[in-house]
């Protein structure tokens, strides 16, 4: 089978099998995230490295509204380069640092609506296990985005024992297999064609969608960013003022 093929006929199988186990979890998480924001908290989504990717796949984009923040830290993710200044070296070795995850939760002054979204295929780096650790001692609940097969075969990498599935509230398992990659190729010792990237982004999707869902639900329009398509009309100007303001505003209570 041509190998294009067989990757995307595994994609759509895991999908497939995705949209039917995850349901009931998203519905809980969505349900979850709209209480929060409905009631003004801010839902926070935390991966480094390539999960980094479904943070920014919630927000900002097409689609997106005022709620979910996207706590990106570049130390653990901008490493395009892979070599070099800004490499790939020094993020693999920073995720593994106890204590880095806290420094960057002291910069924030969480309330007491707010949440946590935290992403990771692997679920056992200590600054994903110690982000969720910390999130919970400050009495937010953690979503996680994990491939519950890979982390549950996994050696703990924190000094606690624990992975991120053992400290998460509700648990969204992205399904990729062990190692994320499905294709097999002859003549290839390591497979190819990782899968998590779809999965999780479906994930995040379906959580976006239930949450906006609720929202409408709880008498509460989301403030939505206009797709940049159409900015440049009247109306998409004055919605992408409306968010940005909204947005601002949303922020309030991390500096107070």
């Amino acid at each position: 089978m041509n190998a294009a093929k067989a990757y995307f006929e595994s994609s759509q199988s895991i999908l497939a099998k995705l949209g039917e186990a995850e349901l009931n979890a998203v519905e809980e998480a969505a349900e979850l995230c709209a209480e929060r924001i409905a009631k003004g908290g801010l839902v926070f989504l935390f991966g480094n490295g390539h999960s980094r990717m479904m943070c920014e796949e919630m927000t900002p984009r097409q689609g997106c509204f005022v709620g979910f923040v996207a706590l990106v830290e570049l130390a653990l993710s901008n490493h395009a380069n892979i070599i070099g200044s800004n490499g790939l070296r020094p993020p693999l070795h920073l995720e593994k640092y106890e204590g880095y995850a806290e420094e960057i939760l002291k910069s924030y002054k969480f309330g007491p609506n707010d949440a946590f979204i935290i992403i990771s295929t692997s679920g056992i780096r200590p600054v994903i296990v110690e982000m969720a650790m910390g999130a919970q001692k400050r009495g937010l609940p953690v979503i996680a985005v994990v491939s519950r097969e890979h982390c549950e075969n996994s050696k703990a990498n924190h000094s606690s024992g624990k992975k991120l599935i053992d400290v998460a509230d509700i648990v969204l398992d992205n399904h990729a297999p062990p190692g994320d990659c499905v294709l097999e190729l002859e003549g290839l010792e390591w497979r190819t064609g990782p899968v998590s990237t779809l999965t999780g982004g479906m994930l995040i999707n379906m959580l976006r969608c239930g949450v906006a869902e609720r929202l409408l639900q709880k008498g509460q329009k989301p403030v939505m960013l206009p797709s940049h398509q159409f900015v440049g009309d009247t109306p998409a100007e004055d919605q992408l003022e409306a968010f940005y303001e909204a947005y601002r505003k949303s922020l309030r209570h991390l500096y107070e």
